[in-house]
């Protein structure tokens, strides 16, 4: 634990709106949007890739190659918009990425080779590499420590929601307009950064911080090495486990039988993910909160983790539809609920100099780490099918659930 941290009751505290303040109320509506529509441009990817696939003639390796681009370039993004934000302030950090992550996504609708398309992905990874480490620093500096676990779930259900927005997008448009048309209503978030330079305050915590003497370098850094690898390698499991499966479903569910697939057409596909999103990730990220903030982060941690991995052999072998909908609802309810976690652990094992850089770290640079999992993934598809390739997924959030414990309880303390 921290040396400037101090453990207050673990009671769950009932969470009321009202009973909030006006900067807890405004940091977490803009970590929300930012993460949110971080979710809605990089997931716009997976869901022309099969369009993007018939369109540059790429096989699915290279396809995969794309989306580890983007994520190799999260974990650089982490790191410089970590360090800044931590010395000049996670609501000007927030909104660079968001405009960082716009501006790309739109512009993966003019490419005209794959070149260039790569250059553009990789771009956009910068942005959104540093959204999730600003933003939940903001909010993990401005809410109280009862409510913090159901605070960051929150935020981070915001993605389950991103997601879906981008699938009934690309629902929408891709038949109509063709897939440049989707990229190019990426864009949008970049408005919302006018409402947050505006009216979305520094966190007090973090304004004290930057008043205090500077410690001894490295101090920080050397207390929390131990905790930063043990976030780290849960992370960097998990993440392969999430990018190999969910990079791969939108195009497992379209690609026809033949080439390993499922054979929905794009209407159907769309959906799915909508589905998927709201009765499996929504919830999963929302109820890890309450779980956390009642019986402890590591302990649900564990149990998340364990029961994804026990639940992907599951949806890789179904084949009816309405299966193959419930086994996948269940994979990401648990799959991708974990990440509410990982935010509140990371957010409570460091001090405010660090913070917002040691997220980063132990979030993006997991990223990076697992940047190769659409790779592998397609590549083990191409051989032997999507479905034998899912499997390695499973294998993966068993690992990340054994890291999960090597990890200390962090319920209760405040921040300081």
């Amino acid at each position: 634990m921290s040396e400037r941290a101090t453990r207050s009751a673990a009671t769950l505290v009932p969470l009321r709106w009202r009973a909030t303040t006006p900067a807890q109320r405004s940091t977490l509506v803009a970590a929300g949007l930012g993460w949110m529509l971080d979710a809605f441009d990089v997931m716009l990817y997976s869901l022309v890739l099969a369009t993007l696939m018939r369109q540059f003639g790429m096989s699915k390796p290279t396809a995969g190659l794309l989306n580890t681009l983007t994520l190799a370039a999260s974990a650089i993004g982490s790191l410089i918009l970590g360090v800044m934000a931590d010395r000049w302030g996670r609501r000007r950090m927030l909104s660079l990425s968001i405009v960082l992550y716009s501006i790309f996504t739109f512009a993966c609708g003019l490419a005209t080779s794959l070149l260039v398309l790569a250059v553009f992905r990789f771009l956009l990874g910068l942005g959104m590499g540093g959204e999730w480490n600003t933003g939940a620093a903001l909010v993990a500096e401005t809410w109280p420590a009862e409510w913090r676990g159901r605070a960051l779930g929150i935020v981070q259900s915001s993605w389950a929601i991103g997601y879906a927005l981008a699938a009934i997008a690309a629902g929408v448009i891709l038949p109509r307009a063709g897939w440049r048309w989707v990229f190019f209503v990426g864009v949008l978030p970049a408005l919302v950064v006018l409402w947050i330079q505006h009216g979305v305050p520094e966190p007090e915590l973090w304004r004290r911080e930057r008043e205090r003497p500077a410690p001894a370098p490295g101090g920080a850094w050397r207390a929390g090495a131990g905790r930063l690898a043990a976030l780290l390698l849960m992370n960097t499991f998990g993440m392969f486990a999430w990018w190999g499966l969910f990079t791969w479903v939108p195009a497992y569910l379209e690609l026809p039988a033949a080439q390993g697939g499922r054979d929905f057409h794009m209407l159907g596909v769309a959906t799915f993910l909508v589905v998927l999103n709201l009765a499996g990730m929504l919830p999963g990220y929302l109820l890890f909160g309450v779980l956390a903030d009642r019986f402890g982060r590591r302990r649900m941690l564990v149990a998340y983790l364990a029961a994804a991995a026990l639940l992907v052999p599951w949806f890789a072998l179904a084949r009816r539809p309405g299966m193959i909908l419930l086994a996948a609802s269940l994979v990401a309810f648990f799959g991708t609920g974990f990440f509410t976690g990982s935010g509140i652990v990371g957010s409570e094992l460091f001090p405010t100099s660090i913070r917002a850089t040691a997220l980063g770290i132990s979030y993006n640079v997991a990223r990076g780490l697992s940047a190769l999992a659409p790779l592998v993934i397609g590549a083990i598809g191409a051989a032997r099918g999507l479905s034998w390739a899912f499997l390695s997924c499973a294998i993966a959030f068993a690992f990340a659930a054994l890291a999960a414990l090597l990890l200390p309880e962090t319920r209760g303390l405040e921040l300081a």
